[in-house]
């Protein structure tokens, strides 16, 4: 049984936020992508002032996940007018679940999942949605196993790479 916990991160935290976000980032698509893209991503992305300006936006919230005092992943969840595609102002976004690439296979991501599921339903949203690259197949197949089904795609900049993610969506039933 994985020992973990969940918490909320808060401005504290945005030193720990920012390296897992990038270490998550890098190991999850530097197989696909340029350095140099990679790291102008990183750089304006994921920098302490934009971390710091999404922890405080009252319409976002982050999680961390540790595993036995580890932390080996993180959450982002938006809704309202913080949404990244603001399709239904009533729906609620997970815009990010990121983890260690040596915890992949561990249950993690499920259990991360879950708990945006769960305060996302709180919510009382149309549909929670989120976005994820076409490239991924591991990601997809993952969200399709959870009931998300694709509606639309978008663009997204990577440096000077144009690249796809694909919108996915799980209908929310009283």
């Amino acid at each position: 049984m994985i020992n973990y916990t969940i918490r909320k991160v808060n401005e504290e935290d945005v030193i720990q936020l920012q390296e897992i976000s990038r270490t998550t980032f890098s190991e999850t698509f530097v197989e696909h992508n340029t350095e140099e893209d990679l790291n102008n991503y990183l750089a304006n992305q994921l920098s302490i002032e934009k971390l710091l300006e999404e922890i405080n936006n009252l319409h976002s919230a982050f999680y961390f996940v540790s595993e036995s005092e580890k932390l080996v992943g993180y959450l982002k969840l938006n809704w309202s007018i913080a949404q990244t595609e603001l399709i239904d102002e009533a729906a609620f976004e997970i815009e990010r679940i990121y983890i260690r690439k040596e915890y992949f296979g561990k249950g993690l991501g499920q259990i991360l999942l879950d708990h945006a599921i769960t305060i996302g339903k709180a919510q009382h949203p149309t549909y929670i949605w989120l976005g994820v690259w076409e490239l991924n197949t591991r990601a997809i197949r993952f969200y399709e196993k959870n009931g998300f089904k694709v509606f639309s795609s978008h663009l997204f900049t990577l440096g000077n790479d144009i690249q796809t993610d694909l919108l996915m969506k799980l209908e929310i039933t009283s």
